[in-house]
């Protein structure tokens, strides 16, 4: 069973973050430049947020709000729901259906260790099943 901690050492621990006063836009700018789906709000240091392409859609675009003059801070969702390196790829995935989310922070104690997505998750499990399925094959054959 692999864990997160897999995971983020295999994709990478960068993580892309804005404050809670830059505008939307520049979150939006940003999101394109890394091709993220969303980014984790900071204020000294600690994350107080997150801002995804669905709080720009819901709440930006159809409210007929300007990004270039909304704040992060008015738009983000201001629940981190974050896990530990240690939990498995399974328990996260059931996590972030839960509570219907993309994104998970991934901390341990004080420290901030990287971001990882459902698509991260999934495409773990999907490798793991690949690497069954031929070495079934191999057995199999002989």
């Amino acid at each position: 069973m692999k864990t997160v901690k897999q995971v983020l050492d295999a994709k990478g621990h960068d993580i892309w973050s804005v404050t809670v006063d830059d505008s939307v836009f520049a979150a939006i700018q940003m999101m394109a430049e890394k091709r993220v789906g969303a980014l984790l709000v900071m204020d000294d240091g600690k994350p107080v947020g997150v801002i995804s392409e669905r709080d720009y859609a819901r709440k930006v675009i159809l409210q007929g709000r300007s990004s270039h003059e909304t704040r992060i801070k008015e738009i983000m969702t201001t629940e981190v729901i974050y896990t530990a390196p240690t939990r498995s790829i399974e328990e996260c995935m059931a996590l972030m259906t839960e509570k219907r989310i993309r994104h998970l922070p991934v901390i341990d104690g004080p420290e901030l260790l990287g971001i990882i997505s459902l698509g991260d998750l999934v495409k773990h499990l999907i490798d793991d099943q690949r690497f069954t399925i031929e070495q079934l094959e191999r057995y199999i054959s002989g």
